[in-house]
């Protein structure tokens, strides 16, 4: 079943006096796990968590997989695109350069490179030939570190391809190493776009269940995003974040939401999606290659037949 998507932007919101009304935010730990069980009691949210146990599922048989060796990649060499299928040749015609931009997809927090699996397939389907997977350990404990080892991979595929800037795409915690890189390691040279899936940019109440380095980093009001918080100067990086009122990991669910005012940042809300299902969903697969298809320096698309990143319908693939 269908369910609504609405797009913001980011800083250039409406003014207090022109934004339409909205319902007040839920307050309290008790008020969120109610906002939950409210999007979880409608047609689309029910349909929406069955979706979850089954992509669920589909990940957990495809994890150990993900286990093998430290890395993916999927490279398409040469120029030639008589032999392949029209949906992959369309991009390749319409604009090389941004078919052969390197797009870098880095996962969440004790997860592998197997949750990507049809969010690749579906990059590769629709013509984008440079792809590789960036797996931290599961025993991380630090999200800078993190971050500092991600530019290494990238300043590698940088110098491998040639392009000098590529694409990220991060789900959960990947998405949080991805930003610090991006804002206070100078890594807005090196990305041109990060897509952010189910990230807690502001933090997660979920993560007072357990006591760890990591998860004191992801708690709000923690000092690591009280440092993101702080003014970031020209970035040249544009960010696209999704998030869900459904999602079970992320609480507030809005909280992975990015809200910074010198980033240039697209939220997209979806209604009736999990934490892990982000990856799987069709709307998240389309938006992604539409907005990789490409963006000009102001953030707007520029390739020929390729729709705007707008309001649209979620289903899965």
């Amino acid at each position: 079943m269908p369910v609504a998507a609405r797009s913001t932007t980011s800083p250039d919101e409406p003014t207090p006096a022109s934004r339409p009304s909205r319902p007040s935010r839920p307050s309290g730990v008790l008020g969120h796990v109610g906002a939950i069980a409210k999007a979880l009691l409608t047609p689309t949210g029910l349909v929406g968590a069955a979706l979850e146990a089954t992509w669920l599922g589909l990940h957990l048989g495809l994890y150990p997989l993900g286990l093998i060796g430290v890395g993916a990649s999927h490279h398409r060499d040469g120029y030639r695109v008589d032999h392949l299928p029209p949906s992959q040749r369309g991009l390749s015609v319409c604009d090389l350069d941004a078919a052969q931009t390197p797009i870098v997809l880095i996962h969440g927090m004790v997860d592998n490179r197997s949750i990507f699996t049809v969010l690749r397939r579906g990059l590769v389907r629709r013509g984008f030939g440079r792809i590789e997977t960036v797996t931290y350990p599961i025993g991380t404990r630090d999200v800078r570190a993190a971050a500092a080892r991600l530019g290494d991979e990238v300043d590698r595929i940088v110098a491998e391809t040639g392009y000098e800037r590529i694409h990220v795409i991060g789900h959960s915690l990947g998405g949080l190493i991805a930003r610090y890189y991006v804002t206070r390691l100078g890594g807005d040279q090196r990305v041109h776009t990060l897509v952010t899936l189910g990230t807690p940019h502001h933090g997660s109440y979920l993560a007072y269940a357990w006591n760890t380095g990591l998860t004191r980093q992801l708690r709000p009001g923690s000092e690591l995003l009280r440092e993101l918080a702080q003014p970031v100067r020209d970035c040249r990086t544009r960010f696209i974040a999704y998030w869900s009122d459904l999602d079970q990991v992320v609480v507030p669910q809005h909280h992975a939401a990015l809200r910074h005012p010198d980033l240039n940042v697209h939220n997209i809300e979806l209604h009736g999606v999990g934490h892990g299902s982000l990856p799987f969903t069709r709307t998240v697969v389309r938006g992604i290659s539409t907005a990789l298809a490409h963006l000009d320096t102001a953030g707007t698309t520029v390739t020929p037949g390729v729709s705007e990143v707008t309001r649209r319908r979620v289903g899965q693939v």
